[in-house]
């Protein structure tokens, strides 16, 4: 195994957005860090994505591609990514957003300088057809900052293998099925293992601003469950009850009002 390898992991589903590929797929294997795998699960697709990710495969070495024969989401999906990584550290990349082609060199840096911090993510840039807004998030977050929504954009992050190994990886449950990065980030935090946001924008997230969709209710009151586990673990209950109903409120608000909402108060996740 060489010892700075990064394995870049993603799943994939049914992609939406086929002209983001291309962007997508360049802003990972031209990385100013060059040592990568890329390993990508397709999850199930019914359409072309596996062809069309294989084509890219067949012309690059550095990419592994596995295949679901059914649909069993992305905790399993990377998981089983996970499972075949070689890397001394595992990042994260969803399909239809875009990294910074100096993330992982700086990601990988800010790990090899700081020893105590076992994941590291970054401020993002939203864009849909062009990049229209961004945001900030906190450069140490404790446990507190996850009772409003997790202080991590997925996408963005790098973790430590050896410390992700530590938890068995995603937790793969009807309750996480959506929100899998959610309960991954708390569970690490109740053992210790704690992350860092880099104050630079490393990481676009793909959003359209014009046609936001709402997550279905029955993911929203799965999500509760989340906050439920994850508070109690980290002790943040009473006071987190008020939060766990959250997402379940949320759920309620009109889609032009939430988007209002989130642009106020500088919530956009995923």
């Amino acid at each position: 195994m060489a010892k700075d390898l990064v394995s870049v992991v993603m799943g994939v589903y049914n992609i939406q957005k086929l002209t983001t590929i291309d962007k997508m797929m360049a802003s990972i294997l031209n990385q100013t860090y060059s040592n990568i795998e890329f390993i990508i699960c397709d999850d199930g697709s019914t359409d072309d994505t596996y062809k069309i990710i294989k084509e890219y495969a067949d012309k690059d070495s550095r990419i592994k591609l596995i295949k679901n024969d059914n649909n069993m989401g992305l905790a399993y999906s990377l998981n089983k990514c996970i499972e075949i990584a070689n890397g001394e550290f595992i990042a994260r990349q969803d399909a239809d957003d875009i990294s910074a082609l100096n993330r992982l060199q700086l990601q990988i840096d800010f790990l090899k300088e700081h020893k105590n911090i076992s994941f590291v993510g970054s401020n993002v840039y939203l864009f849909d057809t062009e990049v229209w807004g961004a945001r900030e998030l906190k450069e140490f977050p404790d446990k507190n900052d996850f009772l409003f929504s997790s202080p991590f954009v997925h996408g963005a992050v790098v973790f430590r293998k050896a410390d992700i190994n530590k938890l068995n990886n995603y937790r793969i449950a009807k309750e996480t099925y959506r929100a899998e990065d959610y309960d991954l980030f708390m569970r690490m935090y109740e053992q210790n293992l704690f992350g860092v946001n880099i104050q630079e924008n490393l990481y676009y997230y793909q959003e359209n601003m014009n046609n936001m969709a709402k997550r279905k209710y029955k993911y929203r009151i799965d999500e509760a469950k989340i906050r439920y586990y994850g508070f109690k673990k980290l002790k943040l209950l009473p006071k987190g009850y008020l939060y766990i109903l959250k997402p379940l409120v949320i759920g309620l608000i009109p889609n032009k009002l939430l988007f209002k909402l989130k642009l106020k108060f500088n919530i956009f996740k995923k």
